[in-house]
C-alpha cells in the first residue's frame, strides 16, 4: 500500500512519529501530509517540525531530571 494511502494507526506508531504528527498538525500541515505523504513538504517546513521535535524533547527530558 503507497504511502498516503495508509491509514494512521496511532498505537502502532513510535514515540518520535507520534510526536510528528502531533506537531504537523499544530501547524496545520497534517492534511498535507494525509493526502500527499511526508514528501509533499517542503524543505521549510519538514526543518519547523524537525526544530520543534528538538526542542519539545529537550524540554521532556529537562522535566525528567
Amino acid at each position: 500500500m503507497s504511502e498516503k494511502n495508509r491509514k494512521i494507526v496511532w498505537e502502532e506508531l513510535s514515540p518520535d512519529d507520534r510526536l510528528k504528527y502531533e506537531i504537523a498538525e499544530e501547524l496545520g500541515l497534517l492534511e498535507k501530509v494525509k493526502n500527499d505523504g511526508w514528501k509533499a513538504l517542503t524543505a521549510k517546513e519538514t526543518g519547523r517540525i524537525g526544530g520543534m521535535m528538538t526542542r519539545r524533547k529537550r524540554e521532556l527530558r529537562q522535566e525528567a531530571s
